[in-house]
């Protein structure tokens, strides 16, 4: 099984995908890497997101999306941007999405000590933990 781990940072969704084969986690390595929302005051901007991002599900077949979810409130609050992304993703046609909170990526984490893989670009390793913590919860 395939999950697509995402990590919303500012305005780009960014995007690893993990594969869990018998107890073996591994990176499927994509070419997109993170999709970006360029000035969401623009409808225009916010509808081509959009059509990226159903179009990166489509061409990737896939099905299940864990999304690592941010603080509505306090020093950490994600801004409105980044909840427009999310419900962006929320609103996907046949994908199911999963909100993980950070630390349930991190007790996961703990638990299984998920292997970085060399092929994940360093800004990609919190959502990749995002897709296995999604897997070993399966």
């Amino acid at each position: 099984m395939n999950i697509c781990g995402i990590e919303i940072k500012g305005s780009e969704a960014i995007i690893a995908v993990a594969s869990l084969k018998g107890q073996a986690l591994s990176h499927v390595a994509l070419a997109t890497k993170k999709i970006a929302l360029e000035d969401d005051d623009e409808a225009a901007n916010v509808k081509a997101f959009a059509a990226l991002v159903n179009a990166f599900v489509r061409d990737n077949t896939i099905t299940h999306i864990a999304i690592k979810k941010r603080s509505k409130k306090g020093e950490f609050a994600g801004g409105p941007t980044t909840f427009k992304i999310e419900g962006m993703f929320q609103l996907l046609e046949g994908c199911e999405v999963t909100l993980l909170s950070p630390q349930t990526i991190n007790a996961q984490n703990k638990k299984h000590d998920f292997a970085l893989p060399a092929t994940l670009n360093k800004y990609q390793h919190e959502a990749f933990k995002a897709a296995c913590s999604a897997l070993m919860k399966k």
